[in-house]
């Protein structure tokens, strides 16, 4: 294995993933990608496979990587690769992958160099790797050849741009030595997606195929075109020693004693060559892990906190003690009457903030449910005056009455008041069934134990149905007393001669105007651009009208709608809708917003509505009635009343509406009281004082006692998970404290790659008599060892206050030549000489041919279309 880096990181990366697999969870480490971008036969495949430490990418001359290869490195105890196209055979022969690799290429894309943007996916299972994408791509080309289409150009960058966009890849720019580094098209696209330069490395290969006398110093040491990362060179394996299968292990020495005895590299071998690439690789895996530490911290913190509680109740919990048991009942029948008591009563800790539950709910149905049930029962005034005619018609027999009779008005209240019932029974089963809901919450912390659980349940719920009965008798006992005796002294009856004088509409009492019943967020279901269509908007009912607003701040007011001739029915719920609806109409068939006959509102809950209609009754809105029957018949004789029939019905209708009145507000006020007299705090009372008695008679405590499987093995799991978690979390501080991260290098100034157009760099300023060919801007020039250079002037070396005397060009930064008005325009020249073509008079000339600061240049190897 040729990475040492990555054999250390490989251990810190285990014990992390060990420690999240011990707690049933996956460790998102999410190390980056390492994509190498460049252009065609720079040496990118063969940067890879070093990083890899494995020889099993297809290598040769031209295009060769024809296909995008994401390769997953996956840390195994055994080595072996498998292919996505191929999953069921396992590759154990790296030349075999190799051929697969090629195979693959050719059947996508053909022999004929074409390429595809379709990627081959390879895994490589390992115990000398960590858990890693490395993507080689193909290399960027400028003339389509073979099969290659048009716009080849521009199909590879796309293709490249797709995988180095990620924030999480890494990219490798590599660069061949005998390529200008302007021309460069990895660092331009480099660029384009990492402009800070945070997670872009500079990689320069073929450096020992550079031009006898040229080096490539001064780009090595960040000088003349630099980067924020920099610089790594690093010397491949020539297609001979591929051929001749010469090792990596081998082909790294060779490297290394190039760099050593290279007199323009030697003094910093150490931070060239593949294994310092690999540190710097490794480095930033490393940094990316710590950087990912705290949220993982963060993340195993707050699994600990929300096991503490429940930790807790098993500290000194010992299954084998014999007192055990009984301790735990009595604790769980007091705590379980604590909870049902605090549920029904209400309590500061443990609220729920989600939903009403247990004495809350039991409230709305004796204030707001049970009053709406009573008012929807409310008669409708065409049957009554129909009944009170019929009434006073038959009390008077064959003859013709003078005076409104009383029985009338008893026979019509009697009527009235046994409609009561059916409205009271329907409250007491609400209550129950919340009371029976209840219970079943409370005995959800008795689930350790199933067979307490429903034992409790059981007994509970039995004395609840038992009470069931005794309330309805008390309740039906209530109205029979009403029935009993119509009391017309009672202070609040209006009396007889106050009927005769009364209006029938002043019956219908409003609240006080502009007193504001009620406010909350409706949806208006059918308004919309199209009819269907919802918005939900600011609701205020007031007692007289409701009104609509853009938002809770009541500033834009959408409209206000009077109460008047409003009634409310139900609406069915949409098919594809979980809101439920109702309905505000006109009884009078007028438009209630617009053209709209009736405005559908919408609440998220069945709840919502019913309390927004008991909001609507309080203001006078009621429900609509079901006319089920023909009333023509009833009609007739409704309007063929004389006048004295007319005023006798008039007045006791009056004197009903005023004695049932009363009665409601009876019934209102004593529901509550004999419901919870009768029914809940006597279950309370049951739970605390009985229930004991009835669990010990019911079975014996051991059988009761006797913990559920699951619960032992929820247990057992509970506590093994929180140990885990802390040995997580001491894991994650030691590697804290022993990984080293290293910080971000500060930024250079890299406009050079923003200023260079794609392949024709700015002109360089020089001496007019020194002329480098155009195009070649000086990418690698630097000075061989020697005597000194001239000091460059402060401010380092894209620092140009004055040009560099002009017999010595010291290294300069290609984009100042801009600044020069005077710089000569670029000539094709011939191959310079050894000795500089021309030196400005004034500047001895004391040097021998290969004096250490002359001019460089370099020559690609052999110019080609491809290149």
């Amino acid at each position: 294995m040729g990475n040492r880096g990555m054999e250390e990181l490989i251990p810190l990366v285990n014990k992390l993933q060990d420690a999240f697999s011990s707690i049933g969870q996956s460790c998102h480490l999410d190390l980056p990608q390492i994509a190498v971008v460049g252009g065609q036969s720079a040496g990118k495949s063969s940067v890879l496979e070093n990083f890899v430490g494995r020889d099993f990418l297809p290598r040769g001359s031209g295009i060769v990587t024809r296909r995008p290869l994401i390769l997953q490195l996956i840390f195994s105890k055994t080595e072996y690769a498998e292919f996505l196209h191929c999953k069921s055979k396992k590759f154990t022969d790296f030349d075999e992958v190799r051929q697969e690799i090629e195979a693959e290429t050719d059947r996508v894309t053909g022999t004929n160099k074409g390429i595809s943007p379709v990627p081959i996916n390879l895994r490589v299972y390992s115990p000398h790797v960590l858990n890693l994408t490395l993507i080689d791509l193909p290399g960027i080309t400028k003339v389509p050849v073979g099969d290659q289409p048009q716009d080849i150009e521009y199909q590879i960058k796309d293709m490249i741009l797709q995988f180095i966009s990620r924030e999480s890849s890494l990219i490798l720019a590599v660069t061949p030595a005998n390529m200008d580094l302007a021309n460069s098209d990895a660092l331009k696209m480099a660029k384009e997606v990492d402009p800070q330069g945070l997670r872009t490395i500079g990689v320069i290969t073929k450096l020992d195929l550079m031009d006898e006398g040229t080096d490539a110093r001064d780009v090595l040491e960040n000088k003349l075109l630099p980067l924020r990362r920099g610089y790594i060179g690093v010397v491949n394996r020539s297609q001979k020693d591929i051929d001749g299968k010469k090792d990596i292990r081998a082909a790294l020495a060779a490297e290394r004693k190039f760099f050593l005895s290279h007199p323009a590299y030697r003094h910093m071998a150490d931070r060239m060559g593949t294994p310092h690439l690999q540190k710097v690789l490794n480095q930033q895996l490393t940094n990316h892990i710590r950087e990912t530490l705290p949220s993982l911290r963060s993340k195993l913190q707050s699994q600990l906190l929300s096991l503490e509680k429940e930790v807790e109740e098993y500290k000194n919990f010992r299954p084998d003690d014999p007192t055990r048991k009984t301790k735990a009942l009595l604790q769980m029948v007091q705590q379980f009457g604590v909870d049902f008591e605090k549920r029904i009563e209400g309590s500061g800790d443990q609220v729920d903030t989600l939903e009403l539950s247990g004495g809350a709910r039991i409230n709305r149905i004796f204030h707001e449910r049970f009053p709406f049930e009573l008012v929807k029962m409310e008669f409708d005034e065409k049957d009554l005056r129909r009944e009170i005619s019929y009434a006073i018609k038959n009390i008077h027999g064959v003859r013709t009455g003078l005076f409104t009779p009383d029985l009338a008005f008893e026979a019509i209240v009697k009527k009235q008041v046994v409609k009561l019932k059916e409205p009271c029974l329907k409250c007491v089963d609400l209550v129950i069934q919340e009371l029976i809901n209840t219970v079943r919450q409370c005995t959800s912390k008795l689930g350790s134990y199933p067979r307490l659980r429903e034992e409790t349940e059981r007994i509970v719920t039995t004395h609840i149905r038992e009470r069931e009965g005794k309330t309805k008798d008390q309740i039906l006992l209530l109205i029979d007393i009403e029935l009993s005796y119509i009391n017309t002294n009672h202070e609040d009856f209006i009396g007889f001669a106050n009927a005769q004088q009364r209006n029938t509409q002043t019956n219908k009492k409003r609240a006080i105007p502009n007193q504001v019943i009620r406010r909350g967020w409706l949806t208006i279901n059918n308004i919309s651009i199209m009819k269907g269509g919802s918005k939900e908007y600011w609701f205020v009912l007031t007692a007289e009208s409701l009104s609509w607003y853009k938002d809770e701040e009541e500033k834009e007011k959408k409209y206000m709608l009077p109460l008047d001739n409003l009634k409310i029915r139900d609406v069915e719920k949409g098919f594809m809708s979980n809101k439920h609806v109702f309905a505000i109409f006109n009884t009078e068939q007028r438009n209630v917003y617009k053209d709209l006959r009736q405005i559908e509102l919408a609440c998220d809950s069945q709840e919502d509505v019913d309390s927004w209609k008991a909001s609507f009754l309080r203001a006078g809105v009621y429900p609509e009635k079901d006319q089920t029957e023909n009333e023509d018949g009833a009609q007739e004789n409704t309007f063929s009343m004389d006048p004295q029939l007319e005023r006798q019905v008039e007045t006791i209708r009056n004197l009903v509406d005023s004695y049932v009145g009363i009665i409601n507000k009876s019934i209102r006020d004593l529901m509550p009281k004999t419901i919870m007299h009768l029914m809940i705090n006597n279950t309370k009372d049951f739970i605390h004082s009985e229930l004991l008695a009835y669990l010990y008679s019911s079975a014996d405590q051991n059988s009761l006692m006797e913990e559920s499987a699951d619960q032992a093995q929820r247990r057992d799991d509970m506590l093994r998970m929180y140990h885990a978690l802390k040995e997580a979390l001491n894991i994650i501080g030691d590697i804290s404290t022993s990984t080293v991260s290293t910080p971000v290098p500060p930024p250079v100034d890299d406009t050079w790659l923003q200023t260079s157009t794609g392949h024709s760099p700015p002109p360089q300023r020089r001496p007019p008599s020194a002329v480098l060919p155009p195009g070649r801007p000086p990418a690698v020039r630097g000075p061989t060892p020697g005597p000194p250079l001239i000091p460059i002037p402060a401010g380092g070396p894209s620092s140009f206050a004055a040009p560099p005397i002009p017999s010595r060009p010291g290294p300069q930064n290609i984009f100042a030549a801009n600044n020069d008005p005077f710089s000569a325009p670029p000539q094709i020249p011939s191959r310079p000489a050894r000795i500089p073509p021309g030196i400005p008079p004034g500047v001895p000339s004391r040097r021998p041919p290969a004096a250490p600061n002359r001019p460089t240049i370099i020559r690609p190897a052999e110019p080609s279309l491809l290149d």
